[in-house]
């Protein structure tokens, strides 16, 4: 006699639904190339839950792998499905038959846009020709092209007149008819310009284009850049007029515009294992009257260095990249052997050239009251000079490829305010390069070389150390010179360092790194230190943050230390 009949009962009452929730493979075979990857994309709409092994979800099958063939060209397929004995795998054998080829291919372009040769080579470019096996994604793709141009240069009267792509899948043949007018081609007209604090002539000076000129998006949008790279402005709007459209081939532009504060604060806090914790304090001046001219200052203040500084900028003709500096900054240094007081005073004429290099003229004073190991005593220097600077990047803050590239030469003579005769050389390079999403190479190799008739009448700030966070990791920060008879280190006339370093994207924003890191800072003969270790990056909101732990190879003992910093790579 059977006591209880609910267990038995509710499982009758599940068991279809324990078969139904059992996980079924599904097989597509007789598919390659495009069409795999087409009819796989179709395919990945239909949660994996809901395969099954029944009649009504193999016709659902079908109809999807046939939507996925017909968009590229074949209309005549068959199938075959096959179901596993145990019902765990469906096995759809595909065979896609012949393709439909284009029979005919009419594109006529009308309108002032009929010999544009943007428009021509988009045509080319589109597969769409007489004998090719039809795709449908390249018929919608040319439509899209022929209007995004239209609105990009300005035919903003643009229409297809025909539109038509007919296909007969018995005759395996398809024809296309795409007949598109143009119209005029509108032209850059008047620039009306609103709530500029700034005088008018230098907001137009930013303009790339002219009265007359034929229209172009790109250059709206890098007008609209412009303006809001000066920082001028808290908010930036150019656009053209569209309301007078066909009254006319010239279309006028409105820039709208609002002034940015006159006075920013901005505070901070950080750490770097170089520097411990460091806080700043910022104020700035965007404009400070009607030419555009800027002002800029800042304090930062930590336990072994404290920098203020202050610069105004005058722009000139090239607003955004061809200026004077005005600079002046003076920092106090405890650390290690070294203690100093140094103040500069630097006038600097800033241009970018033609090639994309930026190149600055400069002349600057330097006065330094400093103790060096045994060294106690003043300096100062006259020392003219001239930098060729340039960054390349794509792929936001960790880049995916970049370069950086500099050269500064200063000439300092003792008939000149200057201590002694010297010319400093520096320069330094650093190239990214990536492999597919995951993988990231980064090389830097930097230099700086004195040539000095009396090296001990060079002050601590025109010498050279090595280590640190961004230099050779491992070792303490500018731990590495030439040392005095009592040990204390006193700066080097040369130094040398490079880096090697691979990341791995670990998950999301976060990568890996391997590093090697070689180098010295010396007088006569190098004796080359090295450095090596494993980090973390990330990259943040307010840009890359490393944590690195590394180890001096050359050093007694050889223990490890941390790095921690922030800032762009390049």
């Amino acid at each position: 006699m059977l006591r209880n009949p609910l267990p038995l009962l509710f499982a009758v009452i599940l068991s279809p639904m324990l078969v139904q929730a059992q996980e079924v493979e599904l097989t597509i075979e007789g598919l390659k190339s495009f069409r795999k990857d087409n009819v796989d994309a179709y395919l990945s709409a239909i949660p994996k839950e809901e395969y099954s092994t029944s009649i009504r979800f193999q016709a659902r099958l079908q109809r999807t792998i046939t939507e996925a063939l017909n968009a590229v060209g074949y209309y005549q397929p068959t199938f075959e499905f096959e179901v596993s004995e145990d019902k765990t795998e469906l096995i759809v054998k595909v065979s896609q038959g012949s393709s439909v080829r284009y029979k005919e291919v009419e594109i006529v372009i009308t309108g002032e846009a009929k010999d544009d040769p943007d428009f021509i080579a988009a045509i080319e470019a589109s597969g769409l020709k007489k004998g090719e096996r039809l795709n449908h994604g390249e018929y919608d793709s040319l439509k899209s092209k022929l209007r995004n141009l239209g609105l990009q240069k300005g035919y903003f009267d643009a229409k297809f007149t025909t539109s038509r792509l007919e296909i007969a899948p018995d005759l395996y043949q398809a024809f296309v008819r795409l007949h598109f007018d143009s119209g005029i081609r509108y032209h850059f007209g008047a620039t009306e310009i609103t709530g500029s604090q700034i005088k008018i002539e230098r907001v137009r000076s930013l303009s790339p284009f002219q009265e007359g000129d034929p229209y172009l998006v790109s250059q709206v949008g890098e007008y609209n850049q412009n303006l809001s790279n000066t920082d001028w402005f808290s908010s930036v709007l150019v656009e053209p007029d569209l309301s007078l459209l066909g009254e006319g081939r010239e279309l006028p532009m409105k820039v709208s515009l609002a002034p940015q504060a006159r006075h920013q604060l901005e505070t901070g806090l950080g750490y770097s294992t170089d520097v411990d914790v460091r806080a700043s304090l910022k104020w700035k001046r965007p404009w400070v009257n009607s030419l555009g001219h800027s002002f800029d200052s800042s304090l930062s203040v930590s336990s072994p260095e404290q920098t203020l500084t202050a610069s105004y900028r005058i722009p000139l003709e090239d607003v955004l990249n061809d200026y004077y500096r005005i600079h002046y900054g003076m920092k106090r240094v405890d650390s290690r052997d070294t203690k100093s007081i140094e103040s500069n005073l630097a006038l600097e004429r800033h241009w970018k050239l033609d090639n994309d290099w930026n190149r600055t003229i400069f002349i600057r004073y330097l006065l330094e009251n400093y103790e060096q190991g045994l060294q106690d005593d003043n300096a100062q220097f006259l020392l003219p000079g001239i930098t060729f600077s340039r960054i390349r990047a794509r792929g936001g803050a960790m880049p995916t490829w970049g370069d950086s590239q500099y050269i500064t030469l200063e000439y300092g003579s003792e008939n000149a305010l200057s201590e002694t005769d010297v010319i400093r050389v520096l320069g330094g390079m650093k190239w990214i390069r990536s492999a597919g999403e995951n993988h990231r190479g980064l090389f830097r190799i930097d230099g700086g070389a004195n040539f000095a008739d009396d090296f001990d009448k060079l002050s601590p700030s025109l010498r050279f150390f090595a280590g640190g966070d961004n230099n050779l990791r491992g070792y303490g920060y500018e731990s590495i010179s030439p040392k005095d008879e009592s040990g204390a280190l006193t700066g080097a006339k040369y130094i040398a360092t490079t880096s090697l370093e691979y990341q791995y994207r670990l998950y999301g924003n976060w990568w890996g790194a391997l590093f090697y890191d070689y180098g010295d800072a010396f007088n006569d003969t190098p004796e080359f230190k090295r450095g090596t270790g494993v980090g973390v990056r990330w990259a943040s909101p307010v840009g890359p943050i490393r944590l690195d732990f590394a180890w001096g190879l050359d050093k007694d003992p050889t223990d490890f230390k941390i790095h921690f910093s922030l800032g762009p790579e390049l």
